[in-house]
């Protein structure tokens, strides 16, 4: 079908790094981007029931890995992965699929690697963290070979250029 999306480009964002009302703006899911609004971020901070979450480098290179191999598991086509301390970027073709299952498979199985690694250096005592990940985050669908070129640069390059809002998008 000719309106069907080429790839997808997915954002998600560590628990607690960005709370609806962000001082830095922030999207509301379905609903576009708003402007910060102090009192909401303060009101969602105070509601958090485990503390804010920065990945390490090790960490980082486990949620990569695992969206790697989610992705030759459902033969869905990773162009760019880039996990940050407080964010993921995916671009990924996944034909006959739905952005936000993409998306929550990635989210779940990063999830899941994390808790395991976890487990296995035996830091947490008998603790485990549960809130890796904030709800939802982005799907921008990707119709054209101009924009999937854009979203794997940004992607793969801007993060470190200090590069903000994707141009693309």
């Amino acid at each position: 079908m000719k309106d069907d999306p080429i790839a997808f480009f997915i954002t998600w964002t560590c628990y607690g790094t960005w709370m609806p009302g962000d001082e830095r703006g922030w999207t509301k899911w379905h609903r576009g981007d708003h402007v910060p609004q102090p009192r909401l971020a303060d009101w969602c901070r105070d509601q958090m029931i485990e503390s804010a979450i920065e990945l390490d480098a090790e960490q980082r290179r486990s949620v990569e890995s695992v969206v790697a191999e989610h992705c030759v598991k459902r033969k869905w086509i990773l162009h760019a992965v880039n996990c940050r301390s407080n964010h993921c970027h995916v671009v990924v073709s996944a034909a006959n699929c739905d952005g936000e299952l993409v998306r929550d498979q990635l989210k779940s199985w990063g999830k899941r690697r994390l808790k395991e690694r976890e487990q296995k250096l035996g830091e947490t005592g008998n603790y485990l963290r549960e809130h890796w990940w904030t709800r939802k985050g982005s799907v921008k669908f990707l119709f054209d070979e101009d924009s999937l070129a854009a979203a794997i640069e940004y992607t793969l390059e801007a993060q470190d250029a200090g590069g903000s809002k994707a141009s693309f998008l």
